[in-house]
């Protein structure tokens, strides 16, 4: 078999699709995604990579009951034998909930019994499943009810986590300190949404992007941002102010491309911008948000280093000009299942630790994750994983902003080739505007019983036709409140108010 070659019997009911498998990926042990290529052919699904190394197989898989979720296997050698595919999964979804079940009893949870006994039943089946592998049908029928029943007991566990460490956290203090907040868009709310806003978020994001402050070089619009800051001012709301260099088609001028190619003409519009703005606002942003996509952005043809450097210069001005205000620094995408796909050098952790031991006196890292969408979002994972993502990223060592988005339908919506689209059915009973509330319901408290987790924002407040992720807003193209604001506004009062 050659190098970098990886086999793996598909189950013969017919679930793996060309969708799904185009989907599909190997990483690391350190969980970073390896640039590879699959294809289906004779009944199985064959990995091609250039890293002839051990790795973790992943690919979103219809688990009942679950939705369509990313699932992983446990490590995998290579070797000339092709591996079951679904025993595999269920073998490492089994294992990662016993090792977490492990880890979480070490530093004091406890664990109620009916834990210990859905894991017992788990893994029964996927006893079965390892030891009926001469039978495909009947191995694969096994490993099935292990996956339905790992992630069975993954959400026994993380609920009853969630449980004891808000309990935790509020025997310190009774409401939690943290900001919950969403992005204003194009313009300050008006009646009945300003009411609405307001009775559900302590906190708003001024969208100080780039391409609309400065769409004609040189001329600066600021009527509308000042709106907004006046706005949040009036109604005490901490501001996060930004993304100022969003590093992507929607974020930079049309205008700035007349110079791509020139990386130091470039920087240095950048510069006179991130100062402009700055300049004006500071006093009264509690938070600058100072760069964002710079992990996935391809304006301008931008290499990596220059991504980087472009995000330093940016926290440089923003330490000259108003050296106190706290700044962050977004990566969209912490998962970087778009690194199956391309070759770039960094991953989001890595170019995050990159400019946190720059010494650049960051304050913080946002955690993009436009769930539920593709290309350019991130796929759907259990609470177990969202946990496990947090506690990787909380290793850095600086509070953690989550900007966060989920479809509230599933249609395709018409737009242009490459634009993100709903998965469908990636959440149990399909994306609509109750699912997106019942969503929000289950994982936001996760985010807030994690310490390191500062402030938890909606990516997109209303609906439309240049929404960059369609259905995600709180409010539908028609003006409606969705049930999620309902939902956000119960958390609120739950818990931070």
């Amino acid at each position: 078999m050659p190098n970098g070659l990886m086999r793996l019997i598909v189950p013969p009911n017919g679930r793996l699709t060309p969708r799904l498998a185009e989907r599909a990926y190997m990483a690391g042990p350190d969980q970073i995604p390896w640039h590879c290529r699959t294809r289906l052919s004779d009944g199985e699904l064959i990995i091609e990579r250039h890293v002839v190394d051990s790795g973790k197989f992943l690919i979103p898989w219809p688990v009942a009951g679950h939705g369509e979720v990313m699932l992983s296997t446990a490590t995998l050698m290579e070797r000339d034998r092709p591996y079951q595919l679904l025993v595999e999964l269920a073998r490492g979804k089994v294992h990662q909930v016993r090792n977490q079940i492990a880890d979480w009893q070490s530093i004091g949870l406890v664990t109620p019994p009916k834990i210990e006994a859905a894991l017992h039943k788990a893994l029964g089946f996927l006893s079965r499943a390892v030891t009926s592998q001469h039978d495909p049908a009947k191995a694969a029928e096994f490993a099935e009810k292990a996956i339905v029943g790992a992630f069975d007991v993954s959400d026994l566990l993380v609920s009853s986590y969630i449980d004891q460490a808000l309990a935790a956290r509020q025997r310190q203090s009774p409401r939690i300190n943290a900001l919950l907040g969403a992005s204003l868009g194009p313009d300050a709310p008006e009646p009945p949404l300003d009411g609405q806003f307001l009775r559900t978020f302590n906190a708003a994001i001024v969208p100080l992007a780039w391409r609309q402050v400065e769409a004609s070089e040189g001329r600066y619009q600021w009527e509308a941002f000042d709106r907004q800051i006046e706005w949040c001012g009036k109604h005490s709301l901490a501001v996060c102010a930004g993304p100022l260099l969003r590093l992507d088609a929607l974020g930079l001028p049309d205008w700035l491309y007349l110079w791509e190619g020139d990386f130091n003409n470039v920087q240095s519009f950048a510069s006179d911008y991130v100062e402009a703005v700055v300049s004006r606002y500071r006093g009264k942003a509690q938070v600058w948000h100072c760069a964002s996509r710079v992990n996935v952005g391809e304006a301008l043809s931008l290499s990596e280093e220059q991504k980087l450097r472009l995000a330093v210069r940016a926290i440089e001005i923003i330490r000259d000009v108003d050296p106190s205000t706290p700044l962050v620094v977004r990566f969209d995408q912490p998962w970087a299942e778009y690194m199956s796909r391309t070759t770039p050098d960094l991953s989001p952790l890595h170019f995050a630790d990159a400019l946190v031991r720059a010494g650049l006196q960051l304050s913080g890292i946002g955690l993009e994750i436009n769930m539920g969408y593709y290309p350019g979002g991130s796929y759907p994972r259990d609470r177990l994983e969202f946990s496990r993502l947090l506690d990787l990223w909380s290793c850095l060592g600086l509070p953690l902003q989550l900007m966060i988005s989920v479809p509230g339908s599933q249609q395709p919506a018409p737009a242009a080739k490459g634009r993100p689209q709903p998965i469908a059915d990636a959440f149990p009973g399909g994306w609509s505007p109750e699912n997106q509330a019942a969503w929000i319901k289950h994982y936001f408290p996760l985010f807030f019983a994690k310490p390191a987790v500062h402030g938890v924002f909606w990516n997109q407040l209303r609906d439309g036709e240049t929404a960059e992720f369609p259905y995600a807003g709180l409010v539908d193209s028609g003006g409606n409140f969705k049930p999620a604001f309902t939902a956000l506004s119960g958390l609120r009062r739950k818990y931070l108010d």
